[in-house]
């Protein structure tokens, strides 16, 4: 009997490591630039892996360390982080179906939920005769395990080695334009960009440095409340089927 549970374990765990591999490659590298920057923003290398074990959100925690160095409250944190990761919300929504049945795992599978997590569960279907909650954990579980793995090197390496780790901090910011690019060739709609675009203009004339993120979203939101009967009212063209298949973090 034991045996065969093992024998199971190892038939989700396989299957479920073979879907994560793209994760595994985009959440490493980008987990050490996360590492590096944190370190040499002058935070102690263990808040690195704390964050990626607590918070696993990679946008997030990027834009942790300049509100924490920055002196930010706890509020504009706790507020910048929510309308940040506000999107995760739809994810969510979308896997109500799928995480109905999924008992002790709903708790995890709901944490865990990040954006290329979400892309491989709606994608990769478990193997035959493998439990879905299980193979959706496992896939869930290695995800995390790659981003404390990567966030965790990269602050014990950037603390141990003279590194410059200027500019690192863009590789977020890159992800976010290969991950922009791909939703404007799905969704087709110039609306969101140009009220995101002009949100950003205006914040950046009315609000000082450190409030600029905020007032941005801010306006952003309010301007997409006001297009919403334009978008409501338009059909959106067909998504395109091809998407990213590499991994990364705009959790």
């Amino acid at each position: 009997m034991e045996s065969s549970r093992s024998g199971k374990r190892r038939v989700v765990l396989a299957a479920a490591f073979k879907a994560s591999i793209p994760v595994l490659l985009g959440y490493t590298t980008l987990g050490l630039a996360f590492g590096f920057t944190l370190v040499a923003a002058g935070l102690p290398w263990w808040m690195s892996p704390v964050m990626a074990i607590f918070i696993y959100a990679g946008a997030a925690q990027f834009m942790g360390i300049g509100l924490i160095t920055g002196g930010a409250g706890l509020f504009e944190i706790a507020l910048l982080t929510l309308l940040l990761n506000g999107r995760h919300a739809v994810y969510g929504l979308s896997m109500l179906e799928q995480f109905k049945s999924a008992g002790k795992w709903k708790p995890y599978l709901i944490f865990g939920l990040t954006d290329e997590t979400y892309g491989l569960l709606t994608t990769v279907k478990p193997p035959a005769h493998v439990e879905q909650a299980r193979f959706y954990a496992a896939v869930t579980a290695l995800n995390q395990s790659y981003w404390v793995l990567g966030c965790t090197v990269g602050s014990l390496l950037g603390s141990a080695l003279a590194f410059d780790a200027r500019g690192m901090d863009f590789a977020l910011t890159a992800l976010f334009i290969v991950l922009l690019v791909e939703q404007v060739r799905a969704v087709q709609r110039f609306e969101p960009y140009v009220a995101a675009f002009a949100a950003c203009i205006l914040a950046l004339f009315i609000a000082a440095p450190r409030d600029f993120l905020l007032v941005a979203l801010l306006f952003a939101t309010g301007l997409l409340s006001l297009l919403r009967p334009r978008l409501d009212g338009r059909k959106p063209a067909p998504a395109s089927t091809q998407g990213p298949q590499g991994g990364g973090e705009a959790q």
